[in-house]
């Protein structure tokens, strides 16, 4: 039976062939949250997903499940709202209040891997300019969202929530739309569910998923954390207009 590796101190990731197929991914545990390791997985196509208790656990999934900015789909639903435009969008504006009600309990599900430890590092890592939050805010509120990880021309989204009807959905839109702009190759959405498939979301091969990601971060870094914060118009109203 194989043994999963433990990291400690500056021990570097296995190569991520090397994960279990099941639990799908599961490639190594230990090591700590702190920006330098979790750039280097972030890097290499790793990510970590724990729960309470449990010690730190590394993950690369094969297939991988990416949503090309350009492959988004728009329901007809949701394109009457995104241009209706009865809401505003915000980059990094509310960063943490994002986490953490992405950390806050879902209906049907037990606890949060967004654990303490997981908001210190990624708030962490939003001070040093690689996380970012997009923001639905209605009525003065914030109502929906998501976080992720900018590296080059590559985003790796975390997580999401909704306060309202089709809040989170209104925030990718607008991240997918952004990123295409902004010319990123690729945002990695970890996990195959069928909500992010309905948004476009499909499966591709670890091994190409690596491909692309060596080219993709190996660009200057595309935006600056102002960049980002400056980023708070409707981009359906003013750029199909």
């Amino acid at each position: 039976m194989k043994s999963i590796l433990l990291i400690q101190d500056d021990l570097p990731f296995p190569p991520v062939e090397l994960a279990f197929t099941y639990p799908n991914g599961l490639l190594a545990a230990g090591g700590d949250l702190s920006p330098e390791r979790l750039l280097d997985a972030y890097r290499h196509g790793i990510f970590p997903w724990f729960n309470e208790n449990d010690p730190i656990l590394w993950w690369s999934p094969n297939p991988r499940m990416v949503l090309f900015p350009n492959e988004f789909k728009i329901s007809h639903s949701l394109r009457k709202i995104l241009y209706k435009g009865v809401y505003d969008i915000r980059f990094d504006s509310a960063f943490e209040q994002v986490v953490r009600n992405c950390a806050a309990p879902r209906k049907g599900q037990a606890g949060t891997w967004i654990l303490e430890d997981i908001i210190d590092a990624y708030c962490e890592l939003h001070r040093l300019g690689y996380a970012h939050s997009v923001e639905t805010w209605i009525d003065g509120e914030l109502a929906g969202g998501l976080y992720g990880i900018a590296l080059g021309k590559m985003f790796y989204g975390e997580s999401m929530f909704s306060r309202r009807a089709n809040a989170s959905k209104i925030a990718i839109a607008h991240l997918a739309r952004q990123l295409e702009y902004w010319n990123y190759g690729m945002i990695d959405c970890q996990m195959n569910t069928p909500h992010l498939a309905s948004l476009g979301a499909r499966e591709i091969p670890r091994e190409e998923f690596i491909h692309r990601l060596q080219k993709l971060i190996n660009y200057p870094k595309v935006q600056t954390s102002g960049e980002w914060l400056a980023t708070t118009s409707n981009l359906f109203k003013e750029r199909d207009s």
